[in-house]
C-alpha cells in the first residue's frame, strides 16, 4: 500500500500522507508527493490541493536516518521546487506538529490551515543544523526576519494561536480538521484568491538586525556552529534572489551535516531516545499505577522534585519535620512560582492549580495512601534508614519506595523495606524542577515492574530518564568526582584556579570546575567525602576544599570559596596560599602547566571512568553516559557526550597521553578502562 494516495472531492484533490509513527518525509513519502501532485496538478477537474496526513501528526520531520546516506531523487529540496511550480493553490491541512521538514512542506503550500491544538516549528538547530529545503528563505519572506531568527535560531516549536498571530497560519481549525480544510479551500476557490507562493515576497528586515541577533544569542549558542549559520542563511534571504538564497542555504546545510557537531548532536538525539530501552522491559511488562505522590524533606530538592509531579497534575504531599518546616516548604515552592510567573513562564492561574493540588504534612500517616514516595532528606545513610523504617509502618505492599541520594549505597538502604523490591533510585539534579536528566538507580532486588514505572513516569513529568546500577556516586557523580580530582590536583601543582576554570569554560562546559563547586556549596562534598576511607579517594585533590570548609568559606552563600563575591567575582587569595601549602605537606612539585595539559587531564579522567561505568554494567551503554554528562553537568552537545568525544578526538590518542600521565601522576588513577584499551586496538587494527 502506498504511504500517499489521493481523492477528489468536489473539485478538490485531497492528497493523503500515512506513513506511521510520525509521517517521516522518507523517501517513499517523498516520491509518492511527487508523483501525485504532478498528477493533480495536470487533472482539469481539479481546481485547488489538500496536503494532510493520517496518524497522531502531521509530517514531523525530515527521516533522520537518512542523514549521512547517498541522497535519492526527489530529495525535499526538489520536491520543493516541483511544489513551487504548482498554479493551483495548495493548501495544508496541519494537526499534531509539523517540524523540520514537515513545517518546510507547509511553506511551500500557499495557505495554511491549523488544528488549534497543533505545532509548528523548525528544530533543525538542535540536530547541529539549519534548515536544508528552504525554511530559510520562506519563512522570512513569510512572518519577517526577526520573528524567523527567533523561531530557526531557537529550534523550538510554536503553537496554533501564535502561529496565526504572526502570519504563518490563515485559518485554524476548532473541531474537524478536514471539513473545515475543505470549506477553507472552497471559499477560496469562490474568492479567486490567487495562489500565495512565499518565494516570490521580498524579505522584510530592520537595519542592523542580523550584527545584533548574533550579539544576543553570542552567550546561550557559545561554541556552537548551527545558529550562527542560521542567521547567515536568513540574511543571504534579505540580500539575495530566492533561487540564490536556497543554493546558499543548501550548501550550509551540507557543511553542517558533514561536521562532528552535527554528527555529535544527532548522537545524542538518537541516545536520549534509547537510554530508555531496558532489557526485560517491553509493553508486556506491568506498569504500577501513579495517582498519588509523596516526597519526605522541603528542602530547595524537595521543593524542586514536588513541583515536577505538580506542574503535571499530581496530588502531591509534602512531609517535613514539623508543622512549621511543612508550612515554610509549601511557601518555597510557592516563591518558586512567583519566580517562574515573573519570568513571564506561567501564570497565576497555572500556579494557583499546581498549589491547589499540594498538601504539607508533618505527620506519616498522611503518605499512607501515596502510590510512590521519594525521600529527599538529608544525605546520611542512618537518616534514610530512619525514613525507610517509618515508611514501614504506614505504606502498603504495592508503594514504590525512591531515594534521591547522590551518592549512598541503595542497597544497603533498601535492606531495611518491609518490600525491598519496591526501593528505588530517583537520583534528580538541581535544581529539579529544571534540570531535564533523571537517574534511575535499580538496586540488586528491584522490580523490574518498578523500573518500568519510573522510566514511564520520567516521561510523564518531562524528565530524560537513564538507568545506574548501585556504586558510589552512580554515573553521573563518580564521573564528576574524578573530574573535580584532577581539577583540584592541578590547583596543588600549580594552575591557579580561574586558568582552570577558564580552561574548562573555553572546552566548553558551562562553567568551571570550581565556579560550579562555589554555586553548589563546598560543603556538600567536603560532607560526602568524610564518609569515605583514604583508599576511595584522593585527600591531596581534595585538601583545599575541606580547608576552606573548616575556615567558614563554603562558596557563593558564605561570600567566599574559591572565589570571593564581593559584588565583583574575584579569585580567593587564600587558595592560592592554601594550594602552596597542601603541595608542600603532600611533596607535590608545583610547576608551569599548560592549557592543554588542564583540559586534556580533567576530560580525559572523565572519558577513562566513563568506559569503567560502562565496562562495570553500571551503565547499560556507552551512550547512556553522554546523555547524563551532557545533561546532568553540561558536558557541550557539540561534542557529543565525553565518550563520543572520545571516538572522535581518537581512543589511540587518550590512551597514549593516559600512560604520559601516568609517568608523571603514578597509575593510581590514570590505570586505563580495558574497555578504552579494546577500542584503541581496534581503531589500530582498522587504520592499517
Amino acid at each position: 500500500m502506498s504511504v500517499v494516495t489521493s481523492r477528489i472531492e468536489n473539485n478538490i484533490s485531497i492528497i493523503t500522507i500515512d506513513n506511521p509513527p510520525v509521517n517521516a518525509l522518507s523517501h517513499a513519502v517523498r516520491q509518492g508527493l511527487s508523483d501525485e501532485l504532478k498528477g493533480v496538478s495536470k487533472n482539469d477537474d481539479v481546481a485547488a490541493i489538500i496536503i494532510i496526513c493520517n496518524g497522531r501528526t502531521f509530517c514531523a520531520g525530515a527521516d533522520i536516518s537518512e542523514f549521512g546516506k547517498p541522497p535519492k531523487s526527489p530529495g525535499l529540496p526538489e520536491l520543493m521546487a516541483e511544489m513551487d511550480m504548482i498554479e493551483k493553490p495548495l493548501v495544508a491541512a496541519v494537526h499534531g506538529t509539523a517540524l523540520g521538514g514537515g513545517f518546510e512542506l507547509t511553506l511551500c503550500c500557499h495557505y495554511r490551515v491549523m488544528e488549534s491544538a497543533a505545532k509548528v516549528g523548525l528544530p533543525e538547530v538542535n540536530l547541529g543544523l539549519i534548515p536544508g529545503a528552504g525554511g530559510t528563505q520562506r519563512l522570512p519572506r513569510l512572518i519577517g526576519a526577526q520573528e524567523a531568527l527567533d523561531m530557526i535560531c531557537g529550534g523550538k516549536p510554536i503553537s496554533a494561536k501564535k502561529a496565526y498571530e504572526i502570519g504563518i497560519a490563515d485559518h485554524i481549525s476548532k473541531e474537524n480538521l478536514l471539513k473545515e480544510t475543505i470549506k477553507y479551500t472552497e471559499d477560496l476557490i469562490k474568492e479567486g484568491k490567487p495562489t500565495k507562493r512565499l518565494r516570490d515576497l521580498d524579505v522584510v528586515a530592520a537595519n542592523d538586525l542580523f550584527k545584533e541577533y548574533r550579539k544576543k544569542i553570542a552567550h546561550k549558542s557559545r561554541g556552537f556552529l548551527a545558529p550562527f549559520a542560521a542567521i547567515e542563511a536568513v540574511q543571504a534571504a534579505s540580500e539575495l534572489s530566492f533561487d540564490q538564497g536556497v543554493a546558499f542555504e543548501r550548501e550550509k546545510f551540507k557543511e553542517l551535516v558533514s561536521s562532528p557537531q552535527s554528527k555529535a548532536q544527532r548522537h545524542l538525539f538518537f541516545s536520549e531516545r534509547a537510554a530508555s530501552k531496558i532489557p526485560g522491559i517491553d509493553k508486556t511488562t506491568p506498569i504500577r499505577d501513579v495517582k498519588k505522590v509523596a516526597i519526605i524533606g522541603g528542602g530547595l530538592m524537595g521543593c524542586g522534585i514536588a513541583i515536577n509531579f505538580l506542574n503535571n497534575g499530581f496530588p502531591v504531599t509534602l512531609l517535613e519535620v514539623s508543622a512549621d518546616a511543612a508550612t515554610a516548604a509549601k511557601e518555597k515552592i510557592e516563591n518558586i512560582y512567583r519566580s517562574t510567573i515573573k519570568k513571564g513562564r506561567m501564570s497565576e492561574d497555572q500556579m494557583n492549580s499546581s498549589m491547589a493540588l499540594l498538601t504539607a504534612s508533618d505527620d506519616y500517616n498522611d503518605l499512607s495512601a501515596s502510590d510512590l514516595i521519594i525521600e529527599a532528606v538529608f544525605e546520611d545513610m542512618a537518616i534514610k534508614k530512619q525514613v525507610i523504617n517509618n515508611l514501614n509502618k504506614v505504606t502498603d505492599e504495592n508503594a514504590i519506595i525512591a531515594t534521591n541520594t547522590s551518592f549512598l549505597d541503595i542497597n544497603e538502604i533498601a535492606e531495611g523495606a518491609a518490600h525491598p523490591e519496591n526501593v528505588i533510585g530517583l537520583h534528580f539534579f538541581s535544581p529539579a524542577h529544571i534540570m531535564p536528566l533523571l537517574e534511575i538507580v535499580k538496586t540488586d532486588k528491584s522490580d523490574i515492574g518498578v523500573i518500568a514505572t519510573a522510566l514511564k513516569l520520567a516521561k510523564s513529568i518531562g524528565k530524560t530518564p537513564v538507568v545506574s546500577g548501585v556504586c558510589y556516586g552512580f554515573i553521573a557523580n563518580r564521573m564528576s568526582s574524578c573530574y573535580g580530582r584532577e581539577a583540584g590536583l592541578l590547583l596543588l601543582e600549580g594552575a591557579p584556579v580561574d586558568r582552570i576554570d577558564k580552561t574548562l569554560y573555553d572546552f566548553g562546559m558551562p562553567m568551571g570546575m570550581f565556579s560550579m563547586l562555589d554555586m553548589a556549596g563546598i560543603d556538600i562534598g567536603v560532607m560526602a567525602r568524610e564518609k569515605l576511607s583514604s583508599e576511595e579517594y584522593d585527600e591531596r585533590a581534595f585538601s583545599v576544599h575541606a580547608a576552606l570548609v573548616k575556615s567558614g568559606q563554603k562558596g557563593k552563600k558564605t561570600g567566599a570559596g574559591f572565589y570571593k563575591y564581593n559584588g565583583d567575582k574575584t579569585p580567593n587569595q587564600r587558595v592560592a596560599e592554601l594550594s602552596a601549602e597542601m603541595a608542600d605537606k603532600y611533596g607535590v612539585k608545583r610547576r608551569d602547566i599548560t592549557t592543554k595539559e588542564i583540559e586534556e587531564r580533567c576530560i580525559f579522567a572523565l572519558i577513562n571512568e566513563g568506559f569503567k561505568i560502562v565496562e562495570e554494567g553500571i551503565a547499560l551503554r556507552a551512550s547512556d553516559v553522554d546523555v547524563v554528562y551532557t545533561l546532568g553537568f553540561g558536558f557541550p552537545r557539540y561534542r557529543g557526550g565525553p565518550l563520543h568525544y572520545a571516538q572522535q578526538l581518537g581512543f589511540t590518542y587518550i590512551l597514549k597521553r593516559m600512560k604520559e600521565f601516568a609517568k608523571t601522576q603514578g597509575d593510581r588513577w590514570w590505570a586505563p578502562s580495558k574497555m578504552l584499551v579494546k577500542l584503541a586496538e581496534e581503531e589500530r587494527e582498522e587504520n592499517v
